[in-house]
């Protein structure tokens, strides 16, 4: 029997263990997409105990914790730090299967030493423990600790960017922090608070933005503030992935009546946002930029909870009317209408990963290595089964060796962890298919597919810069 999550924790034969220990475990972190406070890192916040830097923002683990009955007040409530942290540590035996239960206790690990299984009879000890090892640990040396070598942070076009200012002029800061453009206020015509936020954007920009050309033209300059900043990429996030004729007039009136306050049509509302997708795509491609487009996902569920709380509490679902039949369409906008950028394209519903592989495949070309990318299993599907069933339909169906690699998608300093897990999981997968005789036991070609898939590809792809350390 097995030690638990011992050193070669989901590593099954020979060949995973030397991949994993010789390649993967000593890559740099490059963290393409998370949702980072950049201010956090500019000041380089000190916490005082672990359920700040652990509890404070995952929504993963309040979901868990409401499933196993914790009272809101000891989620995202009022209660003490010591209660919260206690109330998860209560709900952890139960997780049995789940990718929280690995990621925690990675992070106990990596980042505190810790070895013991958090349980309730455990709490108090892990509790002091990593609170005395916290003392004075940074939000940056966390970075460090880990091995993160650049990160892209969510910011939005009406932002101002002084927190990346600061860290790029930051000469004691050697990670890169990179602002990363998410249009998703000004894209969303249908939802509430449109109209507040265009009338936001044009004090930005200067100028009243009165239709959707203009509210083109107001993105497409803060895409090139964004670039001075040193922003290589952008991120769309889309309930469904949306594909309708774009039509200027369709267009403006889903935009003239979300400024009213009005409701626009479905059919006006998907001219809009195909107007917009294709206008940003056509800069992206101009300044050679990574487009990523994140869909299938119901936002805002428990529409009671999210009134008292807000969104990103933990209240989003799987759609699986996810739109991905669009995809298509809007890839052929793309390129018949300004260009089609580096792309990311990742679904919520695992149900998509063959649509996905195949219809991206018809668009690779040009001479660009992956040039369009199936990204990694998000969110609801970011576990050991579903990174086997995406890393396996890639595989399948595309060019596994461009892949890419992994991302947090996360607000907290200690879920790089997430990246050891992927790691892990890509080192077995490769292991067993060496050891069934599925692909030759070439040390030197095994190496670089994992050096590749973990670190370099993404170094490339998004053109970071970093030296490998191969």
């Amino acid at each position: 029997m097995r030690d638990f999550m011992d050193q070669d924790f989901l590593l099954s034969t020979a060949t995973a263990r030397a991949l994993y220990h010789g390649t993967a475990e000593r890559l740099p972190i490059l963290d393409y997409h998370c949702h980072i406070n950049p201010r956090e890192i500019a000041e380089d916040r000190q916490f005082d105990n672990i359920t700040q830097v652990w509890l404070e923002s995952d929504h993963y683990k309040w979901r868990l914790m409401r499933a196993a009955g914790v009272p809101e007040d000891r989620v995202t409530g009022g209660a003490s730090d010591w209660e919260k942290f206690y109330a998860f540590a209560s709900t952890m035996p139960q997780l049995i299967g789940n990718p929280v239960y690995h990621w925690s206790h990675l992070e106990l690990r990596r980042g505190f030493g810790i070895t013991a299984v958090l349980t309730p009879e455990t709490a108090r000890e892990i509790y002091d423990e990593a609170n005395e090892k916290l003392q004075g640990r940074s939000a940056r040396q966390l970075m460090r600790q880990f091995g993160v070598k650049a990160v892209c942070t969510t910011d939005d076009p009406a932002d101002d960017l002084c927190w990346h200012e600061a860290v790029a002029a930051d000469e004691t800061m050697e990670i890169r922090m990179l602002p990363a453009f998410r249009p998703d206020r000004a894209v969303s015509v249908e939802k509430p608070g449109f109209a507040d936020y265009i009338h936001r954007l044009s004090g930005v920009v200067g100028r009243e933005l009165s239709c959707t050309a203009d509210v083109v033209e107001a993105l497409k300059e803060r895409i090139d503030d964004f670039h001075a900043k040193g922003c290589l990429c952008a991120d769309h996030g889309l309930d469904r992935c949306v594909y309708a004729y774009p039509d200027p007039e369709t267009a403006d009136a889903a935009f003239r009546k979300a400024m009213k306050g009005e409701t626009p049509s479905l059919s006006e509302v998907d001219a809009y946002k195909t107007v917009l997708a294709i206008a940003c795509a056509g800069k992206y491609a101009e300044l050679d930029w990574v487009m990523q487009i994140h869909f299938g996902c119901l936002r805002d569920v428990n529409r009671p909870a999210v009134a008292r709380m807000g969104s990103d509490h933990g209240h989003d679902a799987v759609n699986s009317q996810s739109g991905v039949e669009n995809l298509a369409s809007l890839l052929n906008a793309f390129a018949e209408n300004g260009g089609l950028p580096k792309l990311i394209v990742y679904s919520l519903h695992p149900g998509d990963n063959t649509a996905v592989d195949s219809i991206l495949s018809c668009f690779q070309g040009g001479g660009v290595p992956g040039k369009l990318q199936h990204g990694s299993a998000w969110w609801f599907n970011d576990h050991r089964p579903g990174m086997r069933a995406h890393l396996t339909e890639l595989a399948c169906n595309g060019v596994l060796g461009r892949f890419v690699g992994m991302l947090t998608d996360s607000r907290s300093f200690l879920s790089y962890t997430r990246h050891e897990y992927f790691r892990r999981v890509l080192c077995e997968l490769v292991g067993e298919w060496v050891e069934s005789g599925q692909y030759p036991n070439d040390e030197a070609y095994l190496r670089k597919l994992v050096l590749d898939l973990c670190f370099q590809n993404a170094n490339r792809f998004f053109r970071f810069g970093v030296q490998s350390p191969f």
